[in-house]
């Protein structure tokens, strides 16, 4: 009965998720019919050049895939950020691993760099303090004693976001005006110059069949971290891993799309609090629900202002402070 539960949710939610990247490519200031949607699709799938409708929905589905695998991508990392430190207010940016994306891409930025370098030199930065982090908190995640270790990594990890910061507002102090707008766009977190890349989605498939593989030993951890060794559990490989694959989660999203709140912090919240907190049933949801909310949100950010463009971080951010503040009065009266 649980098996088939978590059959019929997810194909749910597979289907919204599928028929909301389906709107964002109708809607938007040049409206597409649904028969012109059709006509574009054929155009795509058979190679042949179409009509300004095919042209319109090419980019229109890359921005929406590149929203949708962006979204997911942070929501998991966030189940996975929440379950290693234990700590309900957890989110992919903790650790200050997109600290070290910003600091990459505006200094890429800063020297005129185009725009495969940025992402390139986001994704290095990222990586770079994920790799410092883990060498600092090596032996923390090592540890026996849970609770403290998780301590420790996370404060570590706002120690090292400190010094990313003021990285930041070094190079936006000396950055010309003519830089500043593209900087912060980029840092608030921006979809407009999204392009088809196949890295994120390797990235999400990868980590996500990890997750699910030991979605058994994260729900023991959760609930018995402190007596998870004897039940068997490798709880050093489990921690390290569940790291590593956050890690790489938030420097793919951040490199992809900038530094876009909320979505890995009330994303897992809200699946739990309607899903339940089973792992198993809980990492595939919030990856499909933070996909399809990010991209309502993008879809919201390019369409309210046509034909200008908002940064789907404001959006995001809009939307998600009211619904973690309802979520934690819900928290609260439980």
């Amino acid at each position: 009965m649980a098996a088939h539960r978590a059959g019929v949710i997810l194909s749910c939610l597979l289907a919204i998720s599928i028929l909301c990247i389906l709107a964002a490519c109708v809607i938007g200031s040049a409206e597409v019919s649904f028969g012109d949607l059709l006509e574009g699709l054929r155009a795509l799938v058979s190679g042949t050049p179409g009509s300004l409708a095919a042209t319109l929905l090419d980019l229109r589905l890359t921005r929406a895939l590149t929203a949708f695998v962006t979204g997911g991508t942070l929501a998991l990392a966030g189940v996975m950020m929440q379950a290693l430190l234990r700590n309900p207010l957890a989110d992919p940016y903790v650790l200050g691993v997109s600290g070290g994306a910003a600091v990459g891409a505006l200094f890429a930025m800063l020297f005129f760099a185009s725009l495969w370098v940025v992402d390139l030199a986001a994704f290095g930065g990222a990586i770079a303090v994920a790799l410092l982090l883990f060498l600092l908190a090596y032996r923390d995640l090592r540890g026996g004693v849970v609770e403290g270790n998780a301590s420790l990594l996370l404060l570590t990890g706002v120690i090292v976001a400190s010094g990313c910061g003021a990285l930041v507002t070094l190079i936006l102090s000396i950055a010309p005006d003519s830089r500043l707008r593209g900087m912060v766009f980029w840092m608030i977190g921006d979809l407009s110059g999204a392009s088809w890349r196949w890295l994120p989605f390797f990235v999400l498939a990868g980590a996500l069949l990890f997750s699910i593989k030991v979605a058994r030993a994260i729900n023991v951890l959760a609930l018995h971290a402190d007596v998870a060794a004897t039940l068997g559990i490798q709880v050093n490989s489990l921690r390290q891993g569940l790291f590593v694959c956050a890690a790489l989660l938030t420097a793919s999203a951040v490199s992809t799309a900038g530094s876009i709140g909320f979505v890995g912090l009330i994303v897992p919240h809200a699946c739990r609090f309607a899903l339940g907190a089973d792992h198993r049933l809980l990492l595939p949801s919030a990856t499909l629900v933070g996909g399809t909310f990010l991209v309502l949100a993008d879809t919201i950010a390019r369409s309210i202002l046509a034909p200008q463009q908002l940064p789907v971080g404001v959006i995001t951010a809009l939307i998600g402070v009211p619904i973690f503040l309802l979520q934690l009065h819900h928290m609260h009266r439980r």
